[in-house]
């Protein structure tokens, strides 16, 4: 019989747009692997798993969801044994980074306008404010509302013949 598990993690798998599993038992840049399978970009699947059980790690009611999250690779990178790959067409890529692109700029716009929304609620604020203070400074009593009023300084004239 062997152990049929070390062989697994002395492996790196790559698996292919169409189900095909390709096992590797040496480490491989991903540019060897994008040469080989062109029009594919190579990524790292990251497996994630989220516990629903709050007792610990020995609780054996633990409840687990897989979720897995791609990372794609730089050529330059190399595929290392014991992980698993997926090979990714680059029409899935750049539709991908399309969808993202728009979805940050409709985040963008949102904020822009929830944004411009507040300046003008302060600006509409400061326009009730100023005129508010404008109506009260017309509405006040003519000396209350002045410090100091101008008033001509005329000399008297007396009349000659009175």
């Amino acid at each position: 019989m062997g152990n049929c598990q070390t062989v697994d993690a002395a492996a790196l798998v790559i698996h292919h747009p169409n189900g095909k599993q390709q096992r590797m038992y040496w480490s491989i840049s991903a540019a060897e692997v994008m040469r080989m399978n062109p029009g594919h970009y190579v990524s790292l699947i990251i497996p994630i798993v989220q516990s629903a059980g709050d007792n610990g790690p020995d609780d054996e009611t633990r409840r687990s969801v897989n979720f897995t999250r791609v990372k794609l690779l730089r050529p330059t990178e190399t595929l290392l044994l014991g992980q698993s790959y997926r090979l990714v067409t680059t029409q899935d890529v750049l539709r991908v980074i399309k969808a993202k692109k728009t979805a940050s700029l409709e985040k963008t716009k949102k904020e822009n306008q929830e944004g411009l929304q507040k300046t003008e609620k302060k600006t509409e604020t400061k326009r009730v404010s100023r005129s508010a203070r404008n109506q009260q400074r017309c509405c006040m009593g003519s000396s209350a509302g002045r410090h100091k009023s101008w008033r001509p300084s005329l000399q008297s004239i007396s009349e000659l013949g009175a």
